[in-house]
């Protein structure tokens, strides 16, 4: 076999086809990768080698079949294969040492790509970002890819003894096995049979991501032993001869059974340095026990979105490939545009549609030749199961202005696998658990809590709290106790089932403020209102958990904007957006799940929270204030004539103020030692101490509170009727009943870690030429220099 592996290596490297076939492969793959602008990598902007192994395969489909179409035809063609096996050589030897020897040239092929890896290290910001991991995993994939095409060619090269219609059916074959099986299960009638799974293409992505998959592993190994059996059946009938070739029967029966075993039995080995393609055991744990199948529809489809856009859309499609590996084909997914062939009614109807399942569009600029355009894009997923659906936002709204629209980006990419999951766990869970928001003492009303219950009614049975009514059995059942914005005291028998509630291990979201003050009453009164200090007679209990809300307000320069008539001209109104200092906007910059990679979280009049040294009660603070803020002390008078002043910056130096904090741990009861409060039914024992439990307190109610337009109907928990911004109030609210509810540890997802890898786009602009010129001439000149010391070492040898 070795001899005939030599034999052929020298007999192609000999011949100026050889270098003008490898030749033009460079070239043309050079020109798509660093020229044409649709899949060029300087345009992409992302120090990364995706676009090499997405363009290798379609050059591949003619690279391979060029390469190996004369291993057997010409034998054939020129009466030299009897010769062949007049040696002391068996078909397999044969045949082995011819595809092995196709394989050694694709791999000779490739290695001048390495120079574009030297590129990107050299290009990247900083020099040296690229994931090198990931890209000896694509490679691995690329070279499977290539023998598995080489086993292909050869095989039609057996057909015939014309190279050119060798070469013809190994371009075809090579097609069909790479996309003729997903084009199959697009129609109607064979789409429920998985006949993507028989093609290359959904097994060569998922190793070209730098993840190898077992069961891709063996998919490969048994493609090209098939080809190679073919092969070898193909020439025994030519010659006559009956064909039993028991070594390959064999090989290829354990092959099968190998594939049966690896779909169920199967590892990945994730060769990416952050590990970003490997699966939580979580995750694995809820895909692997859906009880039916899962349908995600994907509405961020398209093929003109730029670099980011093409990455976020790339990483939805990986993670939900990489859930549905472990979900025992209950997962499924498909990408759709939903604007695709409609007319302008059509579309409107779209956008209601698709709006009244909670999905937005946005518009996206979209740089072109002849400037910048705007493209309309909805970044969400639907969730569905059975007659239930829940949206999935794929794209973080931009309100952060102290990150990039790349750092956006990466953590919208970082946050899909707790996205998706959280979803799916959600909508398949049999029993919802309870969350109850109290009511009784003026809290927030059922319409300006109205997105926050619905929201919350996706995955949990949501509704309202009497604590005066409500007796300890049914209190126990609720995993989730919302306090949200109380106006009126709390008695003592109400604060005693609240205690006694939280020893049981109960959770508390507290959301208080301190301070009376309301920004339509401000508006009501001539513009001027007094903010005063609420008696909600819970201080004490507060203390004795660990925090103290203080009585007072926080102004802060980052702040959102409120409406303001700043006069009249001609009789009407001048509506101006001015910012409101009483509005603090809280950037999160904490690494808990809670609230990382969340966008801003708007506020109106919040007051600052101290920390209380408890034992046994580990405190973690969820939100701050700006460093550009100022503390209130109340009583103070509120004035929307202040709006006209200029704050000046240096009367708004000051450390942040802690406006939201977890606390977690076993805490004492408020009710140690006290006597029991009168008119309590139940007579159990209370306790002491605390079960292992947590609570949130946040200074500000309104967190919670969406805002209702003047005809009474709800806005989105988030969404800014003024300023047409949206904040992440309610994936902050959202992030909290899970951590609250679910010890699974579902939300530490939120806490995956992705490395952002660009490339210098300053030295992009100043050296683009010289870099496409290396990147195109230089693996030309390996070839070249590789074909002039061949040819001396030939006519060396042989000059004699």
């Amino acid at each position: 076999m070795y001899s005939i592996l030599k034999k052929e290596i020298i007999a192609y490297f000999s011949s100026l086809v050889a270098y003008i076939t490898i030749g033009v492969f460079l070239l043309v793959l050079g020109l798509f990768l660093w020229v044409f602008p649709d899949t060029s990598i300087l345009a992409y902007g992302y120090a990364g080698l995706d676009s090499l192994f997405s363009t290798a395969p379609y050059l591949f489909m003619f690279l391979v079949p060029a390469i190996t179409m004369r291993l057997l035809a010409e034998e054939r063609k020129e009466g030299t294969f009897e010769l062949l096996l007049t040696r002391p050589l068996t078909d397999a030897q044969i045949v082995l040492g011819k595809y092995f020897a196709g394989v050694v040239i694709v791999l000779f092929a490739l290695a001048p790509t390495l120079v574009y890896y030297f590129s990107i290290y050299t290009l990247g910001t900083p020099q040296g970002n690229i994931d090198t991991g990931a890209v000896i995993g694509s490679y691995i994939g690329l070279f499977l890819l290539g023998s598995s095409f080489a086993a292909i060619g050869l095989f039609a090269s057996s057909v015939s003894k014309n190279q050119v219609i060798a070469f013809t059916i190994a371009v075809f074959l090579c097609f069909f096995c790479y996309s003729g099986f997903d084009s199959l299960s697009t129609i109607l009638s064979l789409q429920n049979l998985g006949l993507q799974s028989l093609g290359i293409t959904q097994h060569y992505e998922s190793i070209s991501r730098g993840v190898l998959d077992t069961r891709d592993l063996v998919y490969f190994i048994l493609l090209a032993t098939l080809f190679i059996w073919l092969t070898l059946f193909v020439l025994n009938r030519q010659a006559g001869k009956k064909f039993v070739n028991t070594v390959f029967l064999s090989a290829l029966g354990i092959m099968f059974s190998l594939s049966i075993l690896s779909g169920k039995l199967f590892t990945r080995f994730d060769f990416t340095k952050e590990k970003r393609f490997t699966i939580s055991p979580v995750s694995r744990a809820v895909m692997g026990s859906l009880p039916q199948t899962v349908n995600v529809t994907v509405y961020l489809q398209g093929n003109d979105f730029p670099g980011g856009m093409k990455r976020l859309q790339t990483s939805v499609r990986d993670m939900l490939a990489d859930l549905q590996a472990y979900s025992h084909g209950k997962l499924r997914f498909d990408f759709t545009d939903p604007l695709k062939g409609l007319s302008n009614d059509q579309q409107k109807q779209a956008y209601d549609d698709l709006q009244a399942k909670g999905i937005e569009a946005q518009n996206l600029s979209v740089k072109t030749d002849d400037g910048v355009s705007q493209k309309v894009i909805f970044p969400f997923a639907l969730v569905s199961y059975g007659d239930k659906s829940i949206p999935v936002k794929l794209l973080q709204s931009q309100n952060n202005m102290n990150l990039a629209p790349d750092e956006v980006l990466n953590n919208s990419i970082q946050n899909l696998e707790y996205g998706f999951t959280s979803a799916i766990k959600k909508i398949t869970s049999g029993g919802k658990q309870r969350i109850g928001f109290t009511e009784g003492h003026n809290e927030l009303t059922d319409v300006e809590l109205n997105d926050a219950m619905r929201s919350l009614a996706d995955g949990y049975l949501v509704g309202r709290v009497n604590l005066t009514s409500i007796p300890f059995d049914s209190l126990a059942k609720i995993s989730l106790l919302v306090i949200p914005k109380p106006d009126k005291a709390f008695t003592e028998l109400e604060k005693y089932k609240l205690d006694q509630y939280i020893m049981h291990g109960g959770r508390v979201l507290w959301a208080i403020d301190q301070v009376s003050a309301e920004l339509d009453s401000l508006r009501g009164h001539g513009g001027e209102q007094l903010a005063f200090n609420k008696q909600l007679n819970l201080d004490d209990q507060l203390f004795g958990y660990g925090v103290r809300i203080n009585y007072d307000l926080i102004a802060d320069m980052n702040c959102s904007a409120i409406p303001v008539n700043t006069g009249n001209v001609g009789g009407q109104p001048q509506i101006q957006l001015l910012q409101w200092l009483f509005n603090p906007v809280y950037l999160p910059f904490a690494k808990h799940p809670i609230v990382k990679n969340l966008d801003g979280i708007t506020s109106q009049f919040a007051s600052t929270i101290d920390l209380l040294d408890v034992k046994n009660v580990e405190k973690t603070i969820l939100l701050t204030s700006s460093p550009y803020n100022k503390k209130i002390s109340a009583p103070h008078m509120l004035s929307l004539q202040s709006l006209q002043d200029e704050p000046k910056p240096a009367e708004f130096q000051s450390a942040p103020k802690i406006t939201g904090v977890l606390l977690e741990g076993s805490f004492k009861s408020d009710f140690r030692n006290r006597p029991v409060p009168e008119g309590l039914t139940d007579k159990k024992s209370p306790l002491q101490q605390s079960k292992a439990t947590k609570m949130i307190v946040l200074s500000d109610g309104d967190i919670l509170r969406n805002q209702v337009g003047a005809d009474g109907s709800p806005y989105p928990l988030g969404y800014d009727r003024y300023t047409r911004q949206t904040y992440g109030n309610k994936n902050l609210l959202l992030n909290m009943a899970d951590y609250m509810t679910d010890d699974s540890g579902l939300i530490a997802l939120r806490s995956k870690e992705i490395q952002i890898r660009l490339l210098n786009r300053a030295r992009i602009r100043q050296e683009k030429l010289f870099w496409q010129l290396v990147n195109n001439i230089a693996p030309l000149g390996i070839v070249l220099i590789f074909a002039i010391f061949q040819h001396y070492i030939r006519k060396r040898k042989y000059a004699h």
